[in-house]
């Protein structure tokens, strides 16, 4: 019988990344491809198929990518206190499969349910994996960040592959070999497959994992610790029925996001009162973090929203001179960028920690910011480029998305990596729950940003290109301005976070 692997076997690695890292990697990508192959299609399928006008379509995308995130924030705290990271991942998954294959059975009479399986099961799968990949790294260990950046690489595979899935449904790919009124079944399909191989993926791996993602409750007797994981089952199917009238009705989501943006704090003080001072002076700075990070998500995922449709009415469809899809090229572009980039970033990193001169977290968020800002007044540019008809160049669409993927490897993987450093470990759950949470935030204002700028359906093409041009011009000057005032209160956070880097 082999000997299960330890903790600390696992976190002495030698070299720049230990080798579990590869499995969760993997895991994470196909998860990806899931949910970006769905977040790719959800605006264009509601006003393609569904006949939503854009105003409406970008309120009903942001609350549904809101209760997304917001759902990471419960399965984390269910992950904490009974599943363990595990169980959770596991359970979260086939969710987001029968999700997947209701979608692909019917995509418009499914439409709702199928999206609110995929919604639970997301919040039970995505912070507990991340919180897996910081456990692999002892506190301290300079190669953290690093590792986020490579792990945040891999999944983005996922996200380049899937986000291109829309191409299926609209026709523009694999035309001869699907109906015309099966396509977007196909589309939704490809979901589930995606899903299916990453449990496999981590179910023959899990064992290299050793004690990490366990259940915190394997000290209760069996038959108490069984009735605690199968009411955590049944209970995330009961909700299914209430999440599908919140999800298909943005005025429950309104009142969803009031509740649960103080629910999270008020469980998160009473979680406080059992910590440290210096404790707590981490989870506050930890706070500032998940603050500025909705700004950066209501801004950054237009991707998702107003970019889709702007890519849909007003990019031409000349990449370098090669004939592409705008609506592929802006689910997917980005990420293979953060596939080429993230790699590189990360052993930058490294480098310059060994030569004592990395920029600390603080002051990459703000790094963020600014390539975030940049990135938007490209998008603004394009109407100095566009012609006639308020077509503009995919080229700078694309160049847009470039300085777009700095801004996020400068945040996003960092934060990931940050709430793991800052977060006491029986809080890991709850903390990676609470920056997803404000994901959920900053994809309800991204839903709110994007109705604002939604041009009138009857608009000619320059009409709409001024319109949206516009409103992303106010959106890099949003992003300019936060990454000034984190940089400047720098200092205020390098005192809270004290060891950390």
């Amino acid at each position: 019988m082999n000997k299960e692997i330890t903790l600390d076997e696992i976190q002495d690695f030698k070299g720049k990344y230990p080798k579990q890292l590869w499995a969760l990697f993997f895991s994470e990508m196909w998860e990806r491809f899931c949910f970006y192959g769905m977040r790719g299609m959800l605006i264009y399928f509601m006003v393609d198929q569904l006949l939503m006008k854009g105003g409406i379509a970008n309120l009903q995308y942001g609350a549904t990518q809101a209760f997304v995130y917001a759902f990471t924030f419960i399965g984390g705290i269910f992950a904490d206190k009974i599943l363990g990271f595990r169980k959770s991942l596991f359970w979260g998954g086939l969710l987001m499969i029968v999700g997947s294959i209701l979608l692909a059975i019917d995509p418009v009479d499914f439409f709702f349910l199928g999206i609110t399986f995929n919604i639970v099961g997301t919040g039970f799968f995505k912070p507990n994996i991340s919180s897996m990949v910081g456990s692999l790294y002892k506190d301290g260990d300079s190669r953290r960040d690093a590792g986020f950046l490579l792990f945040y690489s891999g999944i983005n595979i996922g996200a380049f592959i899937g986000g291109y899935v829309i191409a299926i449904g609209k026709g523009t790919m694999f035309t001869d070999m699907i109906p015309v009124e099966l396509r977007w079944n196909f589309a939704f399909g490809a979901s589930a497959v995606a899903m299916s191989i990453s449990l496999i993926t981590f179910i023959y791996t899990k064992k290299t994992l050793g004690p990490i993602g366990l259940s915190p409750i394997l000290h209760l007797e069996k038959t108490k610790r069984k009735l605690y994981e199968t009411s955590v089952y049944i209970g995330a199917l009961i909700c299914i029925p209430l999440v599908v009238i919140m999800v298909s009705n943005s005025v429950y989501t309104d009142y969803f996001m009031m509740a649960i943006g103080p629910f999270s704090l008020i469980y998160l003080i009473i979680e406080m009162s059992k910590n440290t001072l210096a404790e707590n002076k981490k989870i506050i700075a930890a706070l500032l973090f998940i603050l500025f990070a909705v700004i950066f998500w209501a801004i950054f995922e237009q991707a998702g929203g107003s970019l889709s449709l702007f890519a849909k009415d007003n990019v031409n469809s000349n990449l370098l001179g090669i004939k592409a899809d705008p609506n592929g090229i802006n689910n997917s572009i980005n990420a293979l960028f953060v596939i080429i980039l993230a790699p590189i970033i990360g052993l930058l990193f490294i480098s310059m920690s060994k030569r004592k001169i990395e920029p600390n977290s603080v002051v990459k968020f703000g790094l963020g910011f600014l390539f975030l800002g940049l990135a938007f007044y490209t998008f603004y540019s394009m109407r100095f480029f566009s012609d006639k008809n308020g077509l503009g160049s995919l080229d700078i669409f694309a160049l847009a998305y470039l300085v777009v993927t700095f801004g996020e490897l400068f945040l996003s993987p960092i934060g990931l990596s940050i709430m793991t450093k800052l977060a006491p470990q029986r809080m890991q759950g709850l903390m990676m729950g609470l920056w997803f949470l404000a994901s959920a935030y900053g994809q309800y204002a991204a839903g709110l940003f994007g109705a604002s700028i939604s041009p009138d359906e009857k608009a000619s093409g320059m009409e709409k290109m001024h319109t949206y041009t516009s409103g992303y011009y106010d959106f890099a000057i949003y992003a300019l301005l936060s990454g000034v005032i984190l940089i400047a209160i720098s200092p205020l956070m390098k005192k809270l976070m004290g060891e950390v880097k």
